[in-house]
């Protein structure tokens, strides 16, 4: 169990609604088919008609699901033109794309375990250790459900 702590370890006290980022990260890609695109763009999928054929949703609902990556600055449009073709958007991985890459492959990882344990792996390509998403504190310190805690940062942004 994750440990609240100081003002926040009373709960009658204090409401997360509209406040958790959990919440407003669930609101932002918080459908299967947004996931299912973050997939295909860690994957290197940059083109609409691509994104809409490996997610198996209708060119609509990819271009409503792609407009709110983009929005969200997840994803940003790049200009490419195919020879005698008009010019044309493909979809990229911003820096915050990438660095949302963890919750997709943790969730990955959670399915693999306890859904269907498929035999896809995530694997460290420099050594082909099978790899996995943890969290480590600042320190480096592997940090285990029942020893991690939430806290109020400073107004100052600081620890």
């Amino acid at each position: 169990m994750t440990v609240l702590q100081g003002p926040l370890a009373d709960r009658s006290k204090w409401s997360a609604i509209g406040r958790c980022p959990i919440e407003k990260t669930m609101a932002l890609v918080g459908t299967k088919s947004a996931m299912l695109l973050m997939r295909e763009a860690y994957y290197g999928t940059t083109r609409f008609d691509d994104f809409a054929r490996r997610v198996g949703i209708t060119k609509a609902a990819t271009s409503a699901r792609l407009s709110e990556l983009v929005e969200a600055g997840l994803l940003t449009k790049r200009p490419y033109r195919e020879p005698g073709q008009r010019v044309r958007d493909e979809y990229v991985l911003t820096e915050a794309g990438t660095e949302f890459m963890p919750v997709v492959w943790a969730m990955f990882e959670w399915g693999r375990r306890h859904l269907d344990d498929s035999q896809l792996r995530l694997t460290h390509l420099g050594c082909g250790a099978q790899a996995g998403v943890e969290i480590v504190c600042a320190e480096g310190h592997p940090v285990p459900p029942d020893e991690l805690g939430i806290r109020l940062a400073r107004q100052n942004g600081n620890p």
